[in-house]
């Protein structure tokens, strides 16, 4: 079979997650192969803390003779007996992603550059931020850029804005590429699992204002970024990916940020792919990657 006749198929993404039982593979995996669901790849983790089974499974219709509707329907039936939450979707499937930012534009540039090299397989809508030293960098990718300002007094209105916006574009996923703004505690529920944020620090230490300095204050000997969920807990979200660095006792608090900025791009972008791939699976505070 050539690979011009394979990439005739549709390939869909299933995710699923549900109480780790005796039997469970066999059950899910009967009604795959009964629908000629073609398996490409497996990814799956039996949690033995929470007795929770998680996976992830990318299959075809190479051989599916009555089509995905049918087959949704008799998962559907052994989702429902095995208490599974579940997705599926199909994955040429581009999630739509609205990206936050303030001044800073190193996280920025690195996700625009992998968008546009097709590295990261998403559909920006646009980029916001509280200030306007980003327009012309933004504008330059062709995207929409909106100038929201917030004051302490206007932050309501100015959360409005940004999910009014996120509805107009039917937003799947907020980035917060160092949008040096702290959300509100209902903003961060409304947004569970749907925003990721990178924080310059190698969490859960130096959390807050200036880490690299309290970093350097405490003669670290590695520093990093982390990528997690925006949660209401300032910085305490689950964590997707971190990245870290060597420094020594001649490292100064430049030479620090400056090293972080390349992690927290890295970090953030790794993070961002993980999500859309549909690898990231939360699991109470921690999360587990498919």
């Amino acid at each position: 079979m050539s690979i011009q006749e394979e990439n005739n198929f549709t390939k869909f993404i299933l995710t699923f997650k549900c109480k780790d039982t005796l039997g469970l593979m066999a059950k899910f995996s009967d009604v795959l192969f009964e629908n000629g669901a073609y398996i490409t790849q497996v990814n799956h983790f039996g949690d033995p803390v929470t007795s929770t089974y998680n996976s992830r499974i990318e299959f075809d219709d190479r051989v599916m003779t009555s089509g995905i509707e049918a087959f949704k329907t008799e998962f559907d039936k052994v989702a429902k007996e095995l208490g599974m939450d579940y997705q599926m979707r199909r994955a040429d499937y581009r999630p739509k992603v609205l990206i936050a930012v303030s001044k800073y534009d190193h996280c920025l540039n690195v996700l625009l550059t992998k968008w546009k090299g097709g590295v990261l397989p998403i559909d920006i809508v646009g980029v916001f931020s509280n200030h306007p030293d980003c327009k012309e960098f933004v504008e330059f990718y062709d995207l929409p850029f909106y100038h929201f300002p917030i004051t302490k007094d206007t932050k309501p209105q100015q959360e409005a804005q940004i999910l009014d916006l996120m509805a107009e574009e039917n937003v799947d996923l907020l980035v917060l590429a160092r949008y040096m703004q702290i959300l509100s505690d209902d903003l961060c529920r409304k947004l569970d699992g749907k925003a990721i944020n990178i924080h310059h620090s190698f969490l859960p230490g130096f959390k807050g204002a200036k880490p690299y300095q309290q970093a350097y204050d405490r003669g670290v000997k590695l520093i990093g970024a982390t990528a997690h969920y925006v949660t209401a807990d300032l910085d305490e979200g689950p964590i997707i990916v971190q990245e870290v660095k060597h420094v020594d006792h001649a490292t100064s608090v430049q030479d620090m940020i400056e090293i972080g900025h390349d992690s927290e791009s890295i970090a953030l972008a790794r993070a961002v792919r993980l999500h859309v791939e549909d690898r990231v699976v939360l699991n109470g505070e921690r999360t587990i990657i498919l």
